[in-house]
């Protein structure tokens, strides 16, 4: 039966716990008298002694996994679960597990000053609870953990006034080394005692953020509906089933909360809905194959959000600090804000079908200085989140004052509670971590609302981006609270217009003291000037599209991005975003260009050029005009001048060539420059360079060309005299015919005259004379008489077309 006792987790009668004890103090008693011998030890050394024996954490382990119920009432019983795991070289013998409840913790501070000692055996915990409450173990080896689970009625815990206790659960065991019983290790955690519901209830505002990091690109398909490109496909892992997006709609959808969204996260799950691209190495991409988590996901945020407040950040959830730090000094930046800010209800709105509020400015972890409270206010928003570990009292208030405080200008601003909102970082994926975060915040919440009767409202606001196991801690201490008797329930809104403390702080803490820590990771200036130098090339190219917004729209969300809180501690993948961005872009200037143009001969006094203008987009281009330049006028006019311009349209995916007028003065090479301006005067594109050889008229050349001139006026005289002449001829000819018939007799007594016959020739006789050699009566050839080559002239016209002879 005695050895029975001491199997794990059976537990021994009061009877053997107590022999066990008095044995324990009789063999002491030796050593005791040994120790007397000694001479005295001082205070200073007995307890340097004591914290070598049992130094630091202990040599065990005690992990409290489970404490329910979190917020216990007057009937309830409390259960504490866990483990213990021996960390030393020694086997723990004769070990047991109990509870023992502290003192009641009066201020916030000792609270926080309990969760960092948690683990400390050296400070006095308090009386162990009932023996029966306990868990024994016959023997713990070296690396072995166990389990432990106590369950004590609330009455026996001892607890009195209403607030908060510390409750340890403590290993007593012995060793070989150290052969008497002794706190080997220990771990407390808080208990909020509140069974009554309290007459002020403090009004508790809780930010619930849906925000992710970057996942889309510039970049956009060239078919009509710009199928949009992500660099990544881990938004799709987020809003799957168990991830993390998909847990924060799950479980913020059964809690009240303000939702904090950034719209650059709605709009890409809403891309994602349809086709859609993934980089991945080099230049290539992937289909993406997500659209039916990416609809589920965003009709989940449709129900969740339904009927609760959603805050608005602005698109891409811009890094207020880092603007107004090293970003308003570059030109063109705070634009970017004000941008980010005006998309937001058309973003918003049509996805999840609210009208979101757009008048909240968050800072990084609510960090504020004056220049943050006036990038943030400068573009439209004039209430600023800010966090009391930045924003801290310089009074002697003995309360936390409510949230809301006017700090000029219009603006207020809602200063989240520090200790609340930062209790849900780090691992929560541990059990252990997670219980005691969760105890953390209900004791910090019940403490801050037994400091005082006034009515006040608390704003809680967590990280930025919790994990899929902090979303789940934050989920069941939010519940808890809200299911306690201390506290309701506030959204943003009416925490911003409640009534002020006239006693908490209203001014806005110097620039000196923003955290160096959160400096070093903010966006360095370079990051602004190369957003500034893409918005300028951007600027240039929408002059010359047909249908600007399909550049603007996807060009200006990616600059928004560029600026993100969520490049915070990732600076170089923050500067290969923004480079992807601008190298896309000059992409796209560049498929509208000049094609080169080589040497080209020139060899009259004047001839025209061709220069052609190539438009690989999908889209038309307008509004440019392309002008050709001569360096040397001179030696060459371009237009009569030194150059002349043509104003330019090339449909999508066409060339187009224009021909520009030129005239030579000189011989010799003249350099010639062909550049693109815009409408506004600035230049578009590389030029094209190219030289003119030029061949001046010579004066051979010159003579040649008059005396064939003179040749062509000579011959058209000499056709102009022979046709003069011939109708001289034909006019005398016929005079002479007629007066021949005149002075012809008419009797008809000549019959040969009247018939037509010929004439005898009267024979030579006396007195007649011969014709004379030459004269114009044809006489018999002579056989030394030429053969003509030619055939006889036409005397009359040529006619129309005809070849005249010469």
């Amino acid at each position: 039966m005695a050895e029975a006792a001491d199997f794990q987790g059976t537990h021994p009668s009061p009877a053997r716990r107590w022999l066990r004890r008095t044995g324990t103090l009789f063999a002491g008693v030796p050593l005791l008298t040994g120790l007397l011998q000694w001479p005295a030890v001082s205070p200073a050394a007995a307890v340097g002694s004591s914290a070598q024996a049992v130094s630091g954490a202990g040599s065990v382990s005690v992990s409290v996994n489970s404490l329910t119920p979190s917020i216990p009432g007057e009937d309830d019983t409390v259960t504490v679960s866990g483990t213990v795991t021996n960390k030393g070289k020694q086997a723990v013998t004769d070990a047991h597990v109990g509870l023992r409840v502290g003192p009641l913790l009066n201020t916030r501070s000792g609270i926080d000053n309990v969760v960092r000692n948690s683990d400390d055996v050296q400070s006095v915990i308090g009386p162990e609870v009932d023996d029966k409450y306990t868990q024994e173990y016959a023997e713990l080896m070296p690396g072995v953990s166990q389990r432990f689970s106590i369950s004590v009625p609330v009455d026996e815990l001892s607890l009195g006034e209403n607030g908060v206790y510390q409750v340890a659960v403590a290993l007593s065991g012995q060793t070989a080394a150290q052969p008497w019983e002794q706190t080997l290790g220990v771990r407390r955690t808080l208990l909020p005692w509140q069974p009554d519901e309290v007459d002020t209830k403090t009004s508790t505002t809780f930010l619930w953020p849906l925000i992710s990091t970057v996942h889309t690109t510039a970049e956009t398909g060239s078919n009509e509906q710009q199928t949009p490109v992500l660099r990544d496909d881990d938004l799709a892992k987020e809003i799957a089933p168990g991830g993390r997006l998909d847990r924060m709609v799950a479980l913020g959808k059964n809690l009240d909360i303000t939702w904090v969204i950034d719209p650059d996260l709605l709009a890409s799950v809403d891309a994602m809905t349809e086709s859609y691209e993934v980089q991945g190495s080099g230049d290539t991409t992937t289909a993406g194959s997500h659209q039916a988590a990416a609809k589920r996901w965003l009709a989940n945020v449709q129900s969740a959000v339904k009927g609760k407040e959603v805050v608005a950040l602005p698109f891409g959830d811009p890094d207020l600090a880092s603007l107004a730090h090293n970003g308003t000094s570059v030109t063109g930046s705070l634009s970017h804000l004000k941008e980010a800010t005006d998309v937001v209800v058309n973003t918003v709105e049509p996805i999840l079908h609210v009208k979101p509020t757009t008048d909240f400015a968050w800072p990084v972890n609510g960090a504020v200085d004056p220049s943050i409270v006036k990038v943030a206010t400068s573009a439209g928003a004039d209430k600023v989140i800010a966090r009391s570990d930045t924003f801290r009292e310089t009074g002697d208030l003995s309360y936390t004052p409510s949230a809301a405080r006017p700090i000029g200008g219009g603006t207020t601003a809602i200063v989240a509670d520090a200790p609340l909102s930062t209790v849900f970082q780090g691992d929560m994926t541990k059990a252990s971590t997670s219980t005691l975060a969760v105890q953390r915040f209900l004791a910090q919440s019940l403490a801050l609302g037994l400091q005082t009767s006034r009515q006040r409202s608390v704003v809680v606001a967590p990280q930025r981006t919790p994990t899929a196991s902090q979303a789940q801690t934050m989920a069941e201490a939010l519940k808890a609270v809200q299911d306690g008797n201390w506290s309701k329930s506030e959204d943003l809104t009416a925490a911003a217009k409640a009534e002020p403390d006239p006693a908490a702080t209203t001014e806005v803490p110097a620039a000196s003291s923003y955290p160096s820590s959160l400096r070093k990771q903010e966006l360095p200036r370079s990051a602004f000037e190369q957003i500034a130098r893409t918005q300028d090339k951007l600027d240039t190219f929408k002059m010359i599209l047909s249908d600007p917004s399909r550049v603007v729209t996807p060009f200006g969300r990616a600059l928004n991005r560029g600026m993100s809180v969520s490049w915070r501690g990732r600076i170089a993948e923050a500067a290969t975003y923004r480079s992807g961005v601008e190298a896309y872009l000059d992409g796209l200037l560049d498929q509208v260009k000049l094609i080169d143009k080589s040497e080209t001969k020139l060899s009259g006094r004047s001839a025209t050029i061709p220069v052609t203008v190539q438009n690989n987009l999908v889209q038309g281009v307008e509004n440019l005009t392309l002008r050709l330049t001569s360096t040397n006028p001179t030696r060459l006019e371009i237009g009569g001048d030194a150059y002349e311009e043509q104003p330019i349209t090339v449909s999508g995916g066409h060339s187009q060539s224009v021909k520009f007028t030129t005239s030579a003065n000189a011989n010799g090479r003249a350099t010639v420059i062909a550049q693109l301006y815009t409408q506004d005067g600035q230049k578009y594109g590389e030029p094209v360079t190219f030289d003119v050889k030029v061949t001046e008229i010579t004066a051979t050349v010159m003579l040649v060309i008059g005396g064939g001139v003179l040749l062509l006026v000579l011959a058209g005289f000499r056709m102009y005299t022979q046709r003069k002449r011939a109708a001289a001829r034909e006019a005398q000819e016929a005079q002479e015919q007629n007066r021949v018939q005149d002075e012809s007799p008419d009797s008809p007594q000549n019959p040969d005259i009247l018939e037509g016959r010929p004439t005898e020739k009267p024979e030579s006789g006396p007195g007649t004379k011969e014709p004379e050699t030459g004269s114009e009566t044809d006489g018999p050839e002579q056989p030394s008489d030429p053969v003509s080559d030619t055939a006889p002239e036409n005397a009359g016209p040529s006619g129309t077309g005809e070849r005249v002879d010469r």
